[in-house]
């Protein structure tokens, strides 16, 4: 089981897990259980990527130099700040005789576990990127375990598109999973709902037969865009930051909370918003949890807590189909894909 975990792999600490590492050997060699990618694309997650550009003043040639520092050091995609990584895509290069994940050479894919644990070199210096975006054109290589998960990219769609809808995809099957279980059409409000990640776990909700649904987003131009993909009954803007404004602005608390947000401090906002005996599910990687639950315990709130786990089985096809089929995440997502 080690072997298929990637233990082996690990530098330092010596007897952790590949995510907990806080060194991988990115070797391209690829042993028997193991698959190397010919890495075409990186997508950095959101709540890494504004931190890294705000911590660097908005400058690209400085965010890129401490995009390769981190992954020459560490050998992946670790921002240490955050704790957070991404996903890439590329090509299946080479499959070892023992690998289960049924992939061949030459097919395109996308990882669908994080950078954090994904041996990763880089060989052309990211020169081909400006550092002002979340997705990095890179050269390189990335070696997946026996126990990854790599999806088939589709041919109907540009990769640029794909990559963003996969970075996210595990947020609106975990939000159709927490809808059909929470009763018969529960109240569901998104944190970051015209966000990649909240406007499809709008669409997700609506399609498990969710009752009334908010969108809450941070400014007039994110409303305006949100009304008019018309994904949300409900469309408000409050700082997520700030808990009192996102209270008053869902108003009647509801059933389910989805964080999506790409900042910290949302969590004690979320609480305040989800009714007793609610669910909040936290997707964003700025959540610190100590935060969520000992805010929960000093509100008094009887709230479930789940972390958002970014796997769920066919969360890969879910997200897809809700692409293709929804015109309103589609307005929504095909702009931050352009910019």
């Amino acid at each position: 089981m080690q072997r298929s975990l990637g233990v082996h792999r690990v530098l330092e600490p010596v007897g952790v897990l590949p995510q907990a590492a806080q060194r991988l050997d990115a070797d391209p060699a690829v042993g028997p259980d193991e698959m190397r990618i010919a890495v075409r694309r990186l997508n950095l997650d959101a709540a890494s990527y504004r931190q890294l550009s705000e911590a660097h003043g908005g400058d690209g040639e400085a965010v890129r130099a401490a995009v390769l520092g981190i992954v020459g050091s560490r050998g992946k995609m670790h921002n240490p700040v955050t704790g957070s990584g991404g996903m890439l895509i590329g090509v299946v290069d080479e499959v070892g005789p023992d690998s289960p994940l049924g992939l061949e050479p030459g097919q395109r894919v996308a990882t669908l576990v994080s950078l954090t644990l994904t041996p990763l070199r880089i060989t052309d210096g990211l020169a081909r990127w400006d550092g002002r975006s979340e997705q990095v054109p890179a050269t390189g290589t990335a070696v997946l375990f026996a126990r990854s998960i790599a999806a088939v990219l589709p041919d109907d769609l540009p990769e640029e598109v794909a990559l963003a809808v996969l970075d996210v995809c595990g947020a609106p099957a975990a939000t159709e999973r927490v809808v059909h279980r929470s009763g018969h059409r529960p109240s569901v409000a998104v944190l970051g709902a015209a966000g990649k990640s909240g406007c499809l776990s709008l669409a997700a909700a609506r399609d498990a037969r969710a009752g009334r649904l908010v969108g809450v987003v941070r400014d007039e131009r994110e409303a305006t865009a949100l009304r008019a993909a018309r994904l949300a009954d409900e469309v408000v803007v409050a700082d997520a930051t700030d808990p009192l404004a996102v209270a008053a602005a869902v108003g009647e608390p509801v059933d389910v909370t989805v964080v999506c947000v790409d900042v910290p401090g949302a969590e004690h906002g979320a609480v305040l918003a989800t009714a007793d005996g609610g669910t909040v599910v936290f997707f964003s990687m700025a959540t610190s949890f100590s935060a969520a639950a000992l805010g929960a315990e000093g509100m008094a709130a009887d709230v479930t807590m789940l972390v958002g786990n970014g796997y769920t089985p066919g969360h890969a096809a879910l997200a897809m189909d809700l692409y293709r089929r929804s015109p309103g995440v589609r307005s929504l997502i095909d702009p931050r894909v352009r910019a």
